[in-house]
Formats: C-alpha cells, structure tokens, sequence
C-alpha cells in the first residue's frame, strides 16, 4: 500500500486550510450560522463519544464527517467535490501516522474553536481557527518522519 511523504501530507494540509478556511468563512457570514453551529456541535459530540467507544478507523471517520459537514453547509457543490476530492488522501495520511498522533489530530477542543470562531460572526477569525488547526494537525502527522 502506498504511503504518504511528510511533503505530500503538508501539501494536503495545505489546501485543506484553503478550503475548509473558505468553508468556515462563508458559514460564519450567513445569517443562519447558528443552525450550522448546531450542527456541527452535535457532530464534535458525536466525535467526543467515538473517541471513547470506536477504533481508529471509526475516530477518522468521526472527525472526516465534522469536516466534510462544514463544506457541505455552505451549499458549494464545488467546495464540497473539491473537499471531498482529497478525503482519501487526507484519510491515508492520519492512518499511518499511528493511533497516538491520529487520536491527537481528533481533539474536540481544537475543533470547537472552529466552531466557536464560525459561531462569532468573524469570518477573518473563522479562517485563522481552521488554518491554526491545520497547520497544528500536518505538524503532528509529519513529526519526526
């Protein structure tokens, strides 16, 4: 099976941020953000709960569905295809980085402040959380490779 390099990881990384930092942006100017705080809370709830009943497989999943929804609720079908274009790869990249540094990667908190930065209303502030969480979760990934 193919794996990823640290170069390939950070490179997804990357344009994850740019994305999902479109995504969190658009979401935190419309007028309906607080449905799609709800939504993506409960989606964090159900993350915290597979952390505790789930294998890996089942947490990247978890987490996957937190960040596929916040493409999928700006109603850009180009935004989520694209997105969804690179799921495979993001999802081969957290596997073989090992159970303790994927498990770090699903960290509610980290994800909340997303949430909480789309909740406030300031796009600029939504783009920093999810940039800060990306660019936190390929250093993890490619630490020490």
């Amino acid at each position: 099976m193919r794996r990823l390099g640290a170069k390939e990881v950070v490179d997804i990384f990357v344009v994850r941020a740019s994305l999902e930092g479109l995504a969190a942006s658009m979401l935190a100017q419309r007028d309906d953000r607080d449905a799609s705080v709800t939504h993506l809370r409960g989606l964090l709830q159900e993350m915290a709960r597979a952390v505790d009943s789930m294998d890996l497989e089942g947490r990247i999943e978890s987490d996957l569905a937190f960040h596929r929804s916040m493409c999928a609720l700006t109603g850009n079908e180009t935004l989520l295809h694209t997105w969804q274009g690179l799921e495979g790869s993001i999802r081969m990249s957290i596997m073989f980085a090992g159970t303790e540094r994927a498990v770090g990667n699903m960290d509610v908190s980290r994800h909340d402040e997303i949430v909480d930065a789309i909740g406030s209303g300031d796009s600029d502030r939504a783009i920093r959380a999810v940039h800060d969480h990306m660019t936190w979760a390929s250093s993890n990934l490619v630490r020490d490779r």
